[in-house]
């Protein structure tokens, strides 16, 4: 007896998806609600489960393929047993089954693996306790077994005269991405606005309070809790950053989704902070570490992803010391964070060396005029100078 295996449901307007990638072949033993298939679509990436505990007997969508919403990707023999052979088999030759996964050897306790990761390592059977990774504190991730994995993603290579080139075919989210920021230059009057703030109180804040504040709460205080709040105040002050343009309409936003960019091997993703003015310094900390970690991982849904109504995007984690962000459609406005840098300021007429980080606000001049957007960023600068605005309402 065979279950199919079908394509779920995607979420709002998700109507198709690309499969990715099979985690199992025709003829593995799988378990009811167990990790089969991963598909693709424009937003994020989901994994399709077993329907019933069984056997894999045949894949109907190959590695690739475009699928739709309650299609179907394959069928699992619940008749079937481990290690034996499925009634309905679409391979010439399957290889034996081993129903126990090879321990995983962890070098230490940093090398915590992602579920992704860790499966690479299961089925190739990898020794990472010689492996340095290059995530942060030194996490494993999945670039770092490329070439431990005994497999490329099968690009097309031909000779050149100058050399070899290789022709890979673009995935579905890095496709949609290359659409989306096109059209956000395309259709947006964008323009960028520059400034400079010092950092010096943020700093000493944190530093004076950092103890106290992660035993209180259970998380580190860091720098975006106070973008985001400042970022909160400005929109309430400014608010067309916070509106978009449908039609010959404006709509203005009377609630702050804010978008935190995050960058993941496979593309950018803008998970969204949902009424981050009802937040609290700890709440949205706690949020971004873990939309963070799930953008990583490969988990966040598509209700993470949907309704932002601004943008902060921060280089400064890679190194960029200034740039100009492109809007996120249909928003009409995104903050970029940039690293900080001592630099020498002038301080009432004396030199002094201040931790500088350079901000910059790309907008839609459809919408917003430059005395607007130049006024939001001074009075993002001026918050993020003094805090004590925040609690002053000032």
């Amino acid at each position: 007896m065979a279950d199919k295996i079908i394509v779920p449901t995607l979420g709002e307007s998700l109507t198709e998806a690309t499969v990715a990638k099979w985690l199992k072949k025709v003829g593995d033993p799988v378990q009811m609600d167990e990790a089969i298939v991963e598909l693709e679509t424009d937003k994020v990436s989901v994994e399709v489960t077993a329907p019933k505990s069984g056997v894999i007997s045949s894949i109907i969508a190959k590695e690739g393929s475009t699928v739709k919403v309650g299609g179907e990707l394959g069928q699992v023999d619940t008749s079937a047993k481990a290690g034996s052979s499925p009634k309905k088999v679409e391979a010439e030759n399957i290889p034996s089954v081993k129903t126990e996964a090879q321990p995983i050897k962890a070098a230490s306790k940093k090398d915590e693996l992602s579920p992704a990761v860790k499966r690479i390592v299961e089925e190739k059977k990898i020794d990472i306790s010689s492996i340095e990774g290059t995530g942060k504190d030194g996490r494993i991730l999945k670039g770092d077994l490329v070439g431990l994995m005994g497999f490329s993603p099968s690009p097309n290579k031909k000779k050149i005269e100058k050399g070899e080139e290789e022709r890979v075919k673009m995935t579905r989210l890095r496709s949609t991405i290359a659409k989306r920021l096109k059209e956000a230059q395309n259709n947006a009057a964008m323009l960028t606005t520059f400034n400079e703030v010092d950092m010096s109180m943020i700093i000493q804040i944190r530093k004076d309070n950092k103890e106290e504040f992660e035993k209180r709460y259970g998380t580190k205080l860091g720098f975006m809790s106070f973008f985001v709040k400042a970022c909160v105040n400005a929109l309430q002050t400014y608010p067309s950053v916070n509106a978009e343009i449908q039609g010959e309409d404006i709509v203005y936003k009377n609630y702050y989704n804010i978008g935190v960019a995050v960058g993941t091997d496979k593309g950018l993703v803008v998970p969204v902070l949902t009424n981050a003015d009802e937040l609290s310094f700890a709440e949205i900390e706690k949020e971004i570490i873990n939309l963070g970690n799930k953008a990583k991982n490969n988990q966040l849904t598509i209700d993470e992803l949907q309704g932002g109504t601004f943008t902060i995007t921060n280089g400064g984690i890679y190194g960029s010391m200034l740039s100009t962000p492109i809007i996120n459609p249909p928003q009409s406005g995104v903050l970029g964070m940039h690293n900080i840098v001592q630099r020498a300021v002038v301080i009432n007429g004396k030199i002094e060396i201040r931790p500088i980080m350079y901000l910059a606000l790309s907008y839609d001049h459809r919408l917003i005029d430059g005395k607007e957007a130049v006024s939001f960023l001074v009075r993002v600068k001026e918050i993020l100078e003094d805090p004590r605005r925040l609690f002053l309402n000032l």
